[in-house]
């Protein structure tokens, strides 16, 4: 249980760091510098992260290739970015397959491309993670 107040506090952190962006920037920049102005307010809040790590996606345990999240962030939670007219299913079933293929419970789908920024916890379907308790 304590675990998990500590990963729940550390995505109030990640959101309150959003949040400063997106209030200070608005919509309509590319996701990149979003990305860049997430990174100097993580820094600013001490979140330890990595930006754009390649990580491997398997596939019955196989490796079978990367890709980049735009966040890792204290080895625990995925955050992927986007800055589109807003969040689509895709987008939705894009981050879950981040978790399931890079073995992640917990991850954010943050949008600042909308007047209201939008945010989405993603986790696996609770199905997958009991199965693999």
């Amino acid at each position: 249980m304590e675990k998990e107040k500590i990963v729940d506090d550390l995505t109030y952190r990640i959101i309150g760091c959003a949040m400063r962006v997106h209030a200070y920037l608005g919509c309509g920049f590319q996701e990149v510098i979003y990305q860049r102005a997430l990174a100097i307010e993580f820094r600013k809040a001490n979140i330890s992260f990595v930006r754009e790590p390649e990580m491997i996606i398997f596939f019955y345990e196989e490796e079978i290739g990367t890709r980049r999240v735009d966040f890792f962030v204290e080895g625990k939670i995925s955050v992927e970015l986007k800055a589109t007219s807003g969040l689509t299913e895709l987008n939705l079933t894009q981050g879950l397959n981040y978790l399931e293929a890079f073995k992640v419970d917990l991850g954010l789908l943050i949008n600042f491309g909308t007047p209201s920024l939008e945010i989405k916890r993603l986790r696996p379907p609770l199905k997958k993670r009991i199965l693999e308790k």
